[in-house]
């Protein structure tokens, strides 16, 4: 029988709520999009309930909302990309020694990351410490794949190797753990069997792109897998597709081109 999504299965002292789950659940997304504006921290307080809301804590103010983000019910992720340097983050000079020199084409505020030194890692560690501290219960790793695509190794002259790639997610996700949160994986499950949960970024004209089986390995196995979908006409079509492949216990959030903005699927 096939293991069901559950965040918590129990509900604790009285006044503090746990997400209670069995299949797909709404998804909130205030940390990046595509083509359209994120969802709003005061539009997630009012329509999110008992659902996975992504933030970015680290910029202005979102942090202060994490608590009262919770009190609906709701998982709170704090976004960090592991794979970049960030030009507008308060540590980028602080990571300037681990990164390659020139800009991504497709993000130019963002530099691919070139080794993976202790100090590199200290720096990702201090992210997570603040992120537990402000009361996230996952954390998302972005561009954990960078050193995967040959051809990016060769443009931008990445020195760090697969191996070392892996490595570098795997203390990083054993630390999350280690601090009480779960490890969000991005766009791969390569050599990422211990992390939580995993969100896929989807296109309209690229759908379904990843490794099927690594997607479906995270369902049987009772994980949380999100499809992050952009740039739609017919989000619910997708959204119907998609379950076909897979099945219901996938979430599923999508930008909708009419409504220029996220469209949220099973809430409450």
């Amino acid at each position: 029988m096939m293991s069901t999504v559950c965040f918590s299965c129990t509900q604790v002292d009285e006044g503090e709520i746990s997400l209670e789950n069995e299949g797909a659940i709404a998804v909130f997304n205030q940390a990046y999009q595509e083509n359209f504006e994120e969802d709003k921290i005061a539009d997630i307080l009012k329509e999110a309930h008992n659902a996975y809301v992504l933030i970015d804590p680290f910029q202005d103010s979102i942090s202060s909302s994490i608590l009262e983000i919770k009190a609906n019910g709701n998982e709170v992720c704090g976004y960090i990309s592991i794979g970049t340097g960030e030009t507008y983050r308060e540590d980028f000079n602080d990571m300037k020694p681990y990164l390659v020199t020139k800009s991504w084409e497709d993000w130019p505020d963002e530099y691919f990351v070139n080794t993976t030194a202790t100090g590199l890692v200290l720096l990702m560690k201090a992210r997570i410490d603040k992120l537990a501290l402000w009361g996230c219960d996952w954390v998302e790793f972005d561009n954990m794949d960078w050193c995967f695509d040959q051809e990016s190794r060769a443009s931008y002259g990445i020195q760090a190797t697969e191996e070392e790639g892996v490595a570098y997610f795997q203390e990083l996700c054993d630390y999350v753990h280690l601090k009480g949160m779960k490890c969000m994986a991005k766009n791969t499950v390569i050599e990422a069997s211990n992390f939580d949960g995993v969100l896929y970024e989807s296109y309209n004209d690229d759908i379904n792109w990843w490794d099927t089986s690594g997607a479906q390995y995270f369902l049987d196995a009772g994980k949380l897998v999100i499809i992050n979908h952009y740039n739609e006409t017919n989000c619910g079509q997708v959204y119907t597709n998609y379950k076909s492949t897979y099945n219901n216990q996938l979430s599923f959030i999508c930008e909708d081109v009419q409504l220029k903005k996220y469209v949220h699927f099973n809430e409450d």
